[in-house]
């Protein structure tokens, strides 16, 4: 008996040492805003109000077989989310944007840019689906995939870039942007 239970606490140790190492990596994909990592890739991406950049200015595939485009886009302040059909974070995101776009219709244009690759086209139809957003969902090109694109840095998901009226990148947000969030970034470039 004594064997089993020794073997038993053996089998615990083991148990807990890799729930700590999953813990520990799924911690480091989440890293905290005080870590200086995060620090140094918030300044590169520029996460916050963005003064003076250019007008963004892109043209994509939209889900629904027509064009999302800035042109299309233009004269009502614009949430541009980049996110993924694989990413949980990218769900929610697409789920606060689609509540803040129902709150603000018409004054709010929303497009949902999805940074996958082609070949899950499937799986990003089955994704739009189910999320049914009211706004075009699109999947970008293989430039803005790799953050060199029409929104140079951003190849993380979930981002929020804010347009204003004339295309203009007023702000943008690196990472899950709560509702409240946008709210306020709405807020100060309406």
């Amino acid at each position: 008996m004594t064997h089993d239970r020794r073997a038993l606490g053996h089998h615990a140790v083991v148990v807990a040492g890799a729930l700590g190492a999953l813990l520990g990596a799924l911690t480091a994909c989440g890293r905290s805003p005080a870590d200086p990592s995060q620090a140094a890739d918030d300044a590169a991406n520029g996460t916050g109000d963005q003064p003076d950049r250019p007008v963004r200015r892109f043209a994509y595939p939209a889900l629904d077989g027509g064009v999302a485009s800035s042109a299309a886009l233009a004269g009502r302040m614009t949430l541009v989310v980049l996110g993924s059909e694989s990413d949980p974070a990218s769900t929610a995101q697409a789920r606060f944007v689609i509540d803040l776009f129902h709150a603000h219709s018409p004054r709010v244009n929303a497009l949902l840019l999805l940074l996958d690759p082609a070949e899950n086209l499937p799986l990003v139809r089955a994704f739009a689906d189910f999320l049914a957003a009211p706004f075009p969902v699109a999947l970008a090109d293989a430039d803005t995939i790799a953050g060199a694109g029409p929104f140079p840095g951003l190849h993380h998901v979930p981002s929020v870039l804010l347009l204003d009226r004339q295309g203009h990148e007023v702000w943008r947000h690196v990472g899950l942007a709560e509702r409240a969030e946008l709210e306020r970034a709405l807020e100060r470039h309406e």
